[in-house]
């Protein structure tokens, strides 16, 4: 048997788990920083180690083997360095994994961590473009103003403009653009040509000719001197690099949406734990320290910080973030609670069942990373249109400069030259990159003007396509929280003296349901009498003294043991219970006075929401968290004809896919933590933003007021931003279709002139200024 024993640590650094100093210990089995306790530690094979509690000892006990080496590894370990194991994907590619950041081989975009920490700071890549974008966005403006007006400033030219322009612009191509380039060479060296490629050749072609023509003019014929130089487009290369930078900026804001739904779940778990120790004793510790078999006291207002069962103590927790159900559920000895779930009223302790990966909440993490990362990137269409597009541009390129240099007229070479570098110009995808981008933006900024939130521009593109719509119950098709739905008195009695009664009971009550009662005995201005006693009763009523009487408000449950015959009423409890209501019974020293019901009414536009969606041709599915009964009342009432009740995140996720699985184009709207793994898998998920802010990061459409009248809204818009991208597309290509073979020089035989790359690049901008205007129409455009 090995030597595992008790030790008392003598201050000497002896040991590998031990650092050096008053720096903390390691806790070879939990990995925890501790201090040094002469009770928690243990001797084996010549070495001391430290523990955070008696268990971890325990464990070290049985098998020391296991632990041995890592309190080494831990101590050496800063505890604030990156996590170990990350991998890094391509949002447009996921298939593209590595464990070390950098560029995707495909399309060349940065990777992006899996799984983003809370830690995160600002994308680094956002950070460096902003800044290579505003420093060198004057120079561009500059170098373009000379470019288009320095002849007419001075007739002759201005002295040295050339040498000028090539000062100027030096900096925007080689450090501003130096990224692209990079990008350029890699898919080259990849072999899997993309709009980089075309972007890196351009540029460079632009830029170099130019150099060149500034540094050399005397090898250029004399046709080519414009206003008193050889004619040089610093202003293409700079414009381009800088209209590049600007597009890529606004991409990287909207990429970094996609972490934020996960960071809003990460951000969900409480940082600490109160732990009960063995000698009774609390202390608080980090919730990665929390182990299975912990005793945790969870205070009134406080998140549970695991999943596990309840000890001692009762109190309603409202578990409406991850559940979907509106109503806080009361929770008492041997009920399992759920991590994240906040304990409205009374104190609680709870025995840790389940800690780290294993927590409903970190599950939900996992499937709202894998359904996002599962989604069928929008742009593999356009990388291989962009791979045959790129490979036929430098391929006619090469064709204009050897076929200009064999059969051209003499210098025949320098016209190839120039030939060739007016084709990548004029075919510079700026305006290709513009056409799908500006016509989001526009669709985006109109579309909050209406109180429609799009994520991203797949999100616009597949919400025409919708054909089946699944719907969560609370909080979207119903307000989401209670509130008085009735109150009847028995026989004899007066609605609103029953109402009057059961409020002034529940004053005593922190209970949501008690709140919708009082609240509404207020409204209406009804006279409250303080309760002279009041008691809570496990979970089934309250109990005390108004007015002289012993009052009862609860379920039958109570009133059997209150003794209070309750089946005169039992029909109309059922009648409501039917309608989703929740339904209380009330009595007065032991005989029954009348019910009171609080319900989740159904918001008043939704109904006209359904009609609309309806006419559309959109089939609408009805899932929630509440029970069958409920469930199937709301959907009998709004006129759904498919209703899931009881279900679970995973089950909402597992219905998604089945209708996709049968041909469907889904949209999934809801507003719960709950409803996020199948917001993220759906062809377009769609949040309600009066639910919660994960929700919304987790979905491709949010709509501000939680009004689905809204998805019929963004449905047209969406419809509408197509047409306008198909038009943008169709002038990128019209002006490429038209500008390469001229730029090539076909027509040459015909009119004896060939077209100038300072007029290729003019054509370059003026597609851009098409496509921008054309989008712009979307923001004065009405549904």
């Amino acid at each position: 048997m090995n030597d595992v024993s008790p030790h008392v640590h003598d201050g000497h650094d002896h040991h590998h788990g031990h650092p050096v100093g008053d720096k903390p210990f390691t806790d070879p089995v939990c990995g925890m920083k501790v201090g040094s306790d002469p009770a928690k530690e243990i001797q084996y094979e010549g070495h001391a180690y430290q523990f955070c509690s008696t268990k971890c000892m325990d464990k070290f006990r049985l098998a020391p083997q296991q632990y041995v080496g890592h309190g080494e590894q831990a101590a050496t370990t800063p505890a604030a360095a990156a996590p170990e194991g990350t991998i890094y994907t391509c949002p447009m590619h996921p298939e593209v994994r590595q464990p070390q950041p950098g560029n995707c081989p495909i399309c060349g975009m940065t990777l992006e961590p899996m799984l983003p920490s809370l830690e995160e700071e600002d994308n680094p890549e956002l950070v460096d473009f902003k800044r290579r974008f505003w420093w060198t966005l004057p120079l561009t403006v500059v170098v373009t103003v000379l470019a288009m007006a320095g002849h007419r400033i001075v007739k002759a030219g201005l002295p040295g403009q050339s040498w000028i322009e090539l000062a100027l612009s030096t900096p925007v191509v080689l450090w501003a653009g130096w990224p692209f380039f990079v990008r350029g060479v890699q898919s080259i060296r990849n072999r899997k040509p993309n709009m980089w490629t075309l972007i890196g050749l351009g540029v460079a072609a632009a830029y170099g000719d130019s150099v060149v023509a500034t540094v050399a003019p005397g090898i250029f014929p004399q046709t080519f001197v414009m206003h008193g130089r050889i004619g040089v487009y610093f202003e293409a290369a700079a414009v381009i690099i800088s209209l590049t930078l600007l597009g890529q900026i606004l991409e990287l804001r909207a990429r970094s949406q996609t972490s934020a739904a996960i960071k809003s779940l990460l951000g969900l778990a409480p940082k600490t734990a109160r732990r009960i120790n063995v000698d009774g004793t609390e202390e608080d510790i980090p919730l990665t320290h929390v182990h299975v078999g912990d005793a945790l006291r969870v205070r009134p207002g406080e998140k549970v910080p695991v999943d596990g069962t309840v000890l001692e103590g009762e109190s309603a927790v409202d578990e409406s973030m991850l559940t979907g159900e509106p109503v806080p559920v009361t929770k008492r000895p041997g009920d399992k609670v759920i991590g994240a779930t906040i304990n409205a009223s009374g104190s609680l302790v709870v025995n840790s069942e389940k800690v780290g990966a294993q927590t409903m909440l970190a599950q939900i993490v996992q499937m709202v990373a894998q359904a996002q990362r599962s989604r069928a990137p929008m742009q593999r269409l356009a990388d291989v249109v962009a791979a045959y597009f790129v490979t036929i541009v430098v391929a006619i390129a090469l064709l204009t400069l050897v076929g200009w240099g064999v059969f051209g007229p003499q210098p025949s070479w320098v016209y190839g030259f120039v030939n060739a570098v007016s084709v990548l110009i004029i075919a510079c995808p700026c305006a290709l990159g513009l056409a799908t981008p500006m016509s989001i933006m526009a669709a985006t900024g109109r579309g909050a003007t209406q109180g429609i939130l799009f994520r991203d521009a797949a999100a616009i593109e597949g919400m025409r396509m919708v054909d089946t719509l699944i719907v969560d119950k609370t909080g979207t098709l119903t307000e989401g929280k209670p509130a008085f739905h009735a109150a009847v008195a028995a026989r004899g009695g007066s609605d609103e003296e029953v109402l009057r009664v059961a409020a002034s009971i529940d004053q005593g009550s922190e209970h949501p349901l008690a709140r919708a009662i009082v609240a509404e005995a207020r409204r209406l201005g009804l006279a409250l009498s303080k309760p002279e006693t009041f008691e809570s009763a496990s979970g089934i009523g309250v109990r005390g003294v108004v007015e002289g009487r012993k009052i009862v408000l609860g379920n039958t449950a109570l009133m059997d043991v209150e003794r209070v015959d309750w089946r005169p009423l039992a029909g109309q409890a059922e009648t409501w219970r039917l309608e989703g209501a929740s339904v209380m019974y009330l009595a007065a020293d032991g005989r029954l006075q009348g019910l009171v019901a609080v319900s989740d009414p159904v918001k008043e536009t939704t109904a006209e929401a359904l009609a609309t969606l309806k006419e559309a041709g959109i089939t609408v599915v009805m899932a929630t968290g509440d029970g069958v009964t409920t469930a199937k009342s709301v959907a009998a009432k709004l006129g759904i004809p498919e209703f899931h009740g009881e279900v679970k995140p995973q089950d909402k996720l597992a219905l998604v896919e089945q209708k996709q699985a049968e041909g469907r184009i889904v949209a999934m709207a809801g507003d719960g933590i709950n409803d996020s793994p199948a917001l993220a898998k759906a062809n377009v998920g769609i949040a309600m933003g009066t639910g919660t802010d994960v929700a919304i990061n987790s979905a491709h459409v949010t709509l501000v007021k939680g009004d689905l009248r809204g998805i019929a809204r963004a449905r047209m818009l969406s419809l509408e931003t197509v047409r306008n991208m198909r038009q943008n597309l169709g002038f990128a290509f019209v002006y490429n279709a038209l500008g390469i073979p001229l730029a090539a020089g076909l027509l040459y035989p015909f009119t004896g002139r060939l077209l100038s790359p300072m007029i290729a690049a003019l054509a370059m901008s003026l597609s851009s200024v098409s496509v921008i205007s054309n989008a712009l129409r979307l923001r004065g455009s009405r549904n």
